[in-house]
């Protein structure tokens, strides 16, 4: 029996421990039937260590989703590599120290633009530099974490995540005539490297043992990968502008 994302080219972000939301989509895609290529920042050398951990080799390019040049020569890379694309995975976040940890009212506005920049907007730049390889349509996944509110230490990655989330809502409305598809996962917390740089993280994941209907672990990145292997595959072909929440249903519940 074919996988569900068989025949299918994808272009995924973000992969750099096997903790990374990134690697076990990326695993999943590949046992799933997907020819995949990776792009690193700002280190591509760690990405090809992680890499070889997944069940094909794969070829990673080095991508700096703020730097232009980089973005315009991602198209003829990756399209000599797989001749197109079906899908792309944006798994791409970042806040400066400053950014985070408590530090909301004091943070200067540099470092809010490079969390908008690099959290944000390149959900828009990314998609753009891989819209001539989507000729047939495609689905764009990207990941936040729920910006309804205001969490714990989250700080200006809260607005970031605000501003990702209204991104795909208006691409999902400007892509659709291409018949590409836009949507999000909305993540519980898990202790992936983005998680580390989050100072006090383990406050802001506490609030899953107590209200998470269903039992979170920190520790399992796969959940989420499943669901955007879902959504990269054809079982979702009139859905977007979409946020589907992989957070053991703590969405749902009240204090």
């Amino acid at each position: 029996m074919s996988g569900i994302l068989e025949g299918k080219r994808v272009l995924i972000t973000g992969v750099l421990t096997e903790a990374s939301i990134a690697f076990h989509t990326a695993k999943l895609a590949q046992e799933q039937g997907a020819e995949i290529i990776l792009t690193a920042f700002p280190r591509p050398t760690l990405t090809e260590r992680v890499a070889k951990k997944l069940p094909k080799p794969t070829k990673v390019v080095e991508l700096d989703v703020t730097n232009d040049e980089h973005l315009g020569r991602l198209a003829d890379i990756v399209g000599e590599e797989l001749g197109g694309l079906d899908g792309v995975v944006h798994s791409i976040g970042f806040a400066p120290q400053d950014a985070l940890g408590g530090n909301f009212l004091n943070t200067p506005f540099e470092s809010v633009a490079t969390a908008m920049h690099v959290s944000a907007f390149s959900l828009k730049s990314l998609t753009m530099a891989c819209l001539p390889l989507m000729q047939n349509g495609g689905s764009v996944v990207g990941l936040t974490f729920d910006a309804q509110y205001a969490w714990p230490q989250y700080d200006w990655m809260g607005p970031a995540k605000a501003a990702l989330e209204a991104t795909n809502r208006y691409m999902a409305r400007d892509l659709g005539k291409q018949n590409i598809r836009c949507n999000l996962i909305s993540a519980g917390p898990l202790g992936s490297m983005a998680a580390k740089s989050i100072p006090g993280f383990g406050e802001l994941a506490s609030v899953w043992d107590s209200r998470s209907p269903l039992e979170w672990d920190l520790k399992d990145p796969e959940p989420a990968g499943r669901g955007i292997v879902a959504l990269l595959s054809d079982w979702f072909p009139k859905t977007t502008g979409e946020i589907i929440h992989v957070d053991g249903g703590l969405h749902a519940i009240g204090a």
